[in-house]
């Protein structure tokens, strides 16, 4: 017959087992690869160690764009909990192709207009027609090409190219939000994109 656990011991073996489920919780998500790609388990960005909530592959048929990370403060599961996510973000690309920078800006504007309300777009104008001149002064990004889109806490969104700073940050957590919502959104650029951006398979 077991013997029974004293009172104060169950305590500490709860206690324990408590602090244990924390510690596995806690553990970095471990690196992903994807289409010879690796993605880490943990980046850094404003000072702020984020994880990696999930990865995903763009491609249409057999064409194979790029792959995308989405790194946040905490992993989640919806995309209402990704533009909830207090902190910085990272979004990260990297591309499989070679690809003039001038498509990049037809997505992006498509993207926005049709993942924002009607009302918000003339309020995102302004700065993204900024965004846009940044990407068309890169002119191509080029297979192997690693490209960063950071929200930065009070400064606003970095566009970085394999390592390197690309202008000044564009002011607005609605304008990064609106960015998300292309890749996460009710209309997405690729719905399998988005499965995977939000901790699902990568198709």
């Amino acid at each position: 017959m077991p013997t029974p656990t004293h009172p104060s011991r169950r305590r500490l073996l709860v206690a324990a087992a408590w602090a244990l489920a924390a510690a596995a919780g806690a553990q970095a998500a471990a690196p992903i690869k994807v289409e010879g790609e690796t993605f880490a388990g943990q980046a850094t960005v404003a000072g702020q160690v984020l994880e990696l909530n999930g990865v995903g592959l763009r491609a249409v048929a057999w064409f194979k764009g790029y792959a995308a990370g989405l790194y946040l403060s905490s992993r989640v599961r919806t995309a209402k909990e990704v533009l909830a996510a207090a902190g910085a973000k990272r979004l990260q690309l990297r591309m499989l192709v070679d690809v003039e920078t001038e498509e990049f800006v037809k997505a992006f504007d498509k993207g926005i207009a049709r993942n924002s309300p009607a009302a918000e777009l003339p309020l995102l104008a302004e700065r993204m027609a900024r965004f846009d001149a940044l990407l068309r002064a890169i002119g191509k990004v080029r297979k192997r090409d690693v490209v960063d889109l950071d929200w930065l806490p009070g400064r606003g969104m970095q566009f970085t190219l394999n390592g390197q700073v690309r202008g000044a940050p564009i002011p607005g957590e609605d304008l990064y939000a609106a960015l998300l919502r292309i890749f996460v959104g009710e209309r997405p650029a690729d719905p399998e994109l988005k499965i995977g951006l939000l901790g699902g398979p990568v198709a």
